[in-house]
């Protein structure tokens, strides 16, 4: 899989080193840190991957021209790392259910129900939402605006937040206030648990249409008629 080759360690740590214009000693922080993530060889060497590579550049973008803050570069990348595992995690049970196909499984699996996850279900008007969340409700326009949320509309265009949204901006009250990430920082953190939420309901979806389709394949399967019985090689030659 392509994936697997942006994952392969290739460069020792002063070639990644020169490759994102940083020093070795600062790849070594970012490592202690929980930043990036380098295989090793049999000898312990650091072993840095394409993967690395691109890691190691966002942190610079973060940084130098963002301006976040190194708690909220941890966070960007704890989640980036989260969406690669996710990635790899997909890839590998699509894999596997493509064997289970080709293996022709006797026994057809459910297929998952698509209903809308009960978090996501818009319910709280914006007034009640900022007290869940000890904000102002100009303050959820504000993140609105800025694309850190996006609550529901009734059909009269009423806001109308869900428990994701406020556990969402729980966790931009948590960055912001505790951990002091600067908004740009804010934005990315966030993106990125956007992309994670999609990313799980297409994981979950994907792997529905699979094993649908595996059902489907193998009632088609079992309904075919039977082969007609021929004659022995015995009965054959018997003349």
């Amino acid at each position: 899989m392509a994936s697997d080759t942006k994952q392969r360690p290739v460069y020792v740590i002063s070639i990644a080193a020169e490759l994102v214009d940083m020093h070795p000693q600062t790849l070594r922080l970012y490592e202690r840190k929980g930043l990036i993530r380098p295989g090793r060889t049999s000898g312990k060497t650091r072993l840095y991957s394409e993967r690395d590579i691109e890691h190691l550049r966002e942190i610079r973008r973060l940084t130098q021209e963002l301006g976040v803050n190194l708690a909220g570069v941890e966070e960007v990348m704890r989640l980036q790392h989260e969406l690669d595992d996710m990635q790899d995690e997909l890839e590998q049970e699509i894999e596997r259910i493509e064997n289970e196909i080709r293996a022709q499984v006797a026994q057809p699996l459910p297929a998952l129900g698509q209903t809308l996850d009960s978090k996501d279900r818009p319910v709280y008007v914006i007034s009640i939402a900022a007290e869940l969340v000890d904000m102002h409700p100009q303050t959820l326009r504000l993140y609105e605006r800025k694309g850190l949320i996006r609550p529901g509309r009734s059909s009269g265009k009423t806001r109308l937040y869900s428990e994701r949204d406020i556990d969402h901006l729980r966790e931009i009250r948590r960055l912001t206030q505790e951990l002091g990430v600067n908004l740009a920082g804010v934005e990315e953190i966030m993106r990125l648990r956007f992309e994670l939420d999609a990313n799980r309901g297409r994981l979950e979806n994907r792997i529905a249409d699979i094993q649908q389709d595996i059902t489907e394949r193998m009632t088609r399967w079992r309904e075919l008629p039977a082969p007609p019985h021929s004659h022995s090689e015995a009965d054959d030659t018997s003349e």
